[in-house]
């Protein structure tokens, strides 16, 4: 429980808050009184902090290059989603991922391919589905693939340790 300010207190806090302009984007409202301690308006208080559900993070600069050394060799398991439908290739993924995760694989190369002009379907979903809450608990990151593992057709994902599911 918070203490009453003494009137001392209150009679500074008058002299302070009369030197003091808000800022024209954001004004305060504060309640003061001799009982009552001081509070913010609860609509000036800030928001809670909400889990990210938006894009995927990039896999860390370092953490991609032990990838493709690593993949150079002993290559990486890879799934090739080409020539499938978006539902036929978003449950071929969350399998291979689930199963990839489950033998405590650290990376993998999903080959999505460029599309006819360059933007293809499934390489413009891969991203979304990776950041559904599905996969988003074993997915790290993802970038995309060296040119000998794809390039801009394939990305490299990289998924959490198994005990660090949050």
């Amino acid at each position: 429980m918070a203490r009453r300010p003494l009137p001392e207190e209150l009679k500074l806090w008058v002299q302070v808050t009369a030197t003091v302009r808000p800022h024209p984007e954001k004004v305060v409202r504060s309640v003061v009184t001799a009982d009552a301690p001081l509070r913010l308006d609860p609509k000036d208080a800030p928001k809670p902090r909400v889990l990210p559900k938006g894009p995927l993070d990039s896999i860390e600069p370092n953490r991609r290059r032990r990838i493709v050394v690593q993949a150079k060799g002993d290559p990486l398991r890879r799934i090739d989603l080409h020539g499938m439908t978006q539902s036929a290739a978003r449950q071929a993924l969350v399998g291979f991922l689930t199963r990839a995760f489950e033998d405590h694989d650290r990376a993998v190369l999903v080959i999505t391919g460029k599309g006819v002009q360059g933007d293809g379907v499934l390489r413009r979903m891969l991203p979304q589905w990776l950041a559904e809450p599905e996969l988003r608990v074993m997915v790290a990151g993802m970038s995309l693939a060296d040119p000998h593992h794809g390039g801009a057709g394939a990305a490299y994902v990289a998924l959490k340790r198994r005990g660090k599911l949050t």
